[in-house]
């Protein structure tokens, strides 16, 4: 693959990423003042957040009211993109 190919790849993960983490993040305070989901934005967080956060809300515990799910998925879709991006680079050749 050529180093444009690369470069596009990493530029996406490093997209897709950052959109995830700033979307579960705004879902977690939109929960504090619209706990019904009744906004149109928090039923588009919802949905774009739900898939990456409802599998760790079954193994991660909630302590007291305070669910830890989606700071457990924040810390995991970083780690995940920095894999994702370091074998993009090694596979690129860098």
């Amino acid at each position: 693959m050529s180093f444009d190919v690369f470069n596009f790849a990493i530029s996406f993960v490093d997209l897709l990423v950052t959109v995830l983490f700033w979307a579960i993040l705004l879902r977690s305070i939109f929960t504090w003042f619209d706990q019904t989901g009744s906004s149109p934005i928090s039923r588009i967080l919802f949905e774009v957040t739900e898939p990456i956060i409802a599998p760790l809300r079954r193994v991660v515990p909630s302590v007291g009211m305070l669910d830890l799910s989606p700071m457990v998925a924040m810390i995991l879709v970083q780690l995940i993109g920095r894999v994702v991006v370091q074998v993009l680079y090694t596979a690129g050749g860098r």
